[in-house]
């Protein structure tokens, strides 16, 4: 592959990622969630469907964990998140999604499929599968992390 060509391939997987996460956004602010941003959205991919500590939510993300910290804050004013006492751990606490938190979640997935949706009404859904399973086998492993 030349380099103008991966060039092309990375602009348009950019441009694609970029679009989806503002899809997904705006189907989320659609339902009635306003005030979620999509880092709420990679947060509330880790604490479900278990939980977890802002430790373990800051190497998810990728930060540090005062900010972890202040997006818990922030996320629970908001009344998606709730710390609990940790099960295995009595000097930690757990962070967990309350009902909206799961509601907000559900909401996430139904624009998820709307907006790929808009690809199979496009490409087909044989072609969208094709994608999905080609994606799939160079997408690294780990934690789904956004770029700020």
């Amino acid at each position: 592959m030349q380099n103008s060509e991966a060039m092309a391939l990375s602009a348009a997987l950019l441009a694609v990622a970029g679009e989806l996460t503002q899809r997904i956004h705006e189907g989320v602010a659609a339902r009635g969630f306003e005030g979620v941003r999509p880092a709420h959205g990679f947060a509330f991919a880790r604490l479900a469907p278990d939980g977890a500590t802002v430790t373990d939510l800051a190497v998810h993300l990728g930060v540090t964990k005062q900010a972890a910290s202040q997006l818990v804050d922030e996320m629970a004013r908001k009344g998606y998140v709730e710390r609990r006492p940790h099960p295995g751990d009595a000097r930690a606490r757990l962070v967990v999604l309350t009902e909206r938190g799961w509601e907000c979640t559900r909401a996430a997935e139904a624009a998820a499929v709307d907006a790929v949706q808009a690809w199979v009404e496009v490409l087909g859904e044989d072609e969208v599968r094709g994608l999905r399973d080609r994606l799939l086998r160079v997408t690294p492993q780990g934690p789904l992390r956004p770029s700020w």
